[in-house]
């Protein structure tokens, strides 16, 4: 009804695009609303309160937005409309939270998502999406990014651009103050923007999405990149399953189902691929598998067991990771393993693990139970495209060197011009 008259600020809550037009309109509702005839289905009053109440929220009126807002709600649920309890419900949280009754907007948003969760799958992402405000107000940005970034992969899967947008709009402004807060915290922060400069630079010249270009790019890369390889704490090595190392079988099972659900449930996308946080499985696997071992014997760096880890899902034709370098608080030795490659028999090419090293391009390709042991934040490195009926799950763990004078490089080169 008032869609188009009604924006987002920088702060993410909703204004008039035309004070006096939406004025106007809300007026016009009102007076519908007061014209209703008695014994009038009570479904089109719940209609007509709940946009009042949403076109007074966006004009400031707080109080009075609260007040119709309830109004609608009540009447949602008298009628049995538990889809529009959700919907309303969320908006009288904003009104709340708008208001600064941040306790009275918590219990509101808690429970729309419990409704929606268990009742209207397809509301889930529009009530993560306004919890997910809500604690970004609240300063608790862990869990606003969290929110986020399930509505996210919902909403990606819905295929909607403009939620997309919304979304991904909240979750720039969540991820840019945890980035500032970072920054305060620790001044050190600087060679955080000096990996994502160099990402930007490589990005500029290379894809991981064409390699019929790799020879073309590379002459242009390659003063560059031997002067950034040449502060590797590790080369990359390809570790296949049974030749160079051998890993429980079930293990791996294991963990390619728990990332399986992971993904289903919490991933969220990333570079371009679906992350997810690794969980009971992963851990088990750290605690009976030596892999600072691993590393060590096939790079000839020492260093501590995984300090975290995180699964990696491909799942659609296309998909691929463009060349990035990692920030160095993931590690000095990344161990990327394979748990899943699955691809039609007979596939003309399948998606590898890639690096751009001194002397070229180096592809990985990895099936279950392989490995590529790397320094993720001194190697340009990415994926290229999955083919038709691909689909790849990895898990990415971190290693610290246990010199900790290798852990922060000197003299780092700068970013080309």
């Amino acid at each position: 009804m008032l869609q188009h008259l009604i924006t987002q600020d920088d702060h993410l809550r909703m204004v008039p695009t035309d004070r006096v037009a939406l004025t106007a309109a809300v007026g016009e509702l009102h007076e519908e609303l007061r014209k209703l005839p008695e014994g009038t289905d009570p479904a089109r009053a719940r209609v007509l309160t709940r946009w009042i109440g949403i076109g007074q929220l966006s004009l400031g009126y707080y109080d009075e937005a609260r007040t119709v807002l309830r109004q609608s709600l009540d009447l949602a649920a008298a009628i049995g409309n538990s889809r529009a309890v959700v919907a309303t419900g969320l908006n009288l949280g904003d009104a709340h939270r708008y208001a600064g009754d941040m306790q009275a907007a918590d219990a509101l948003y808690r429970s729309a998502l419990d409704t929606a969760r268990n009742q209207h799958p397809e509301l889930v992402d529009f009530a993560l999406q306004h919890t997910g405000k809500h604690l970004l107000e609240l300063g608790d940005l862990a869990g606003a990014q969290a929110h986020l970034r399930e509505a996210l992969r919902l909403r990606t899967a819905k295929d909607d651009s403009e939620l997309v947008k919304s979304t991904q709009d909240a979750l720039d402004r969540v991820e840019l103050l945890i980035s500032q807060a970072r920054s305060k915290a620790a001044p050190g922060r600087v060679v955080a923007d000096w990996s994502s400069k160099w990402t930007t630079w490589l990005q500029s010249r290379s894809s991981a999405r064409v390699p019929a270009r790799w020879a073309e790019d590379f002459p242009g890369l390659r003063d560059a990149v031997r002067a950034l390889t040449a502060h590797q704490r590790v080369h990359p090595r390809h570790l296949r399953h049974q030749r160079d190392q051998s890993l429980p079988d079930g293990l791996i099972a294991a963990m390619a189902e728990e990332a399986e659900k992971a993904v289903a449930s919490s991933g969220y996308l990333h570079n371009g691929k679906w992350n997810a946080a690794a969980g009971e499985a992963a851990e088990h696997f750290a605690g009976q598998i030596d892999l600072a071992s691993v590393v060590a014997r096939s790079t000839g760096l020492d260093v501590e067991q995984p300090h975290t880890a995180v699964y990696i899902a491909y799942t659609e034709e296309g998909q691929f990771l463009n060349f990035h370098l990692d920030e160095l608080g993931f590690g000095e030795a990344n161990l990327i393993l394979c748990l899943r490659h699955e691809y039609p028999s007979g596939a003309p090419q399948v998606s590898t693990t890639v690096f751009i090293a001194a002397d070229g391009y180096l592809e990985c390709g990895l099936e279950a139970g392989d490995c590529v042991v790397f320094d993720g934040a001194l190697t340009p490195h990415g994926r290229t495209p999955l083919g038709a009926g691909e689909r790849v799950t990895l898990i990415s763990f971190g290693f610290r060197a246990r010199d900790e004078a290798l852990r922060t490089p000197t003299n780092l080169p700068s970013t080309p011009h």
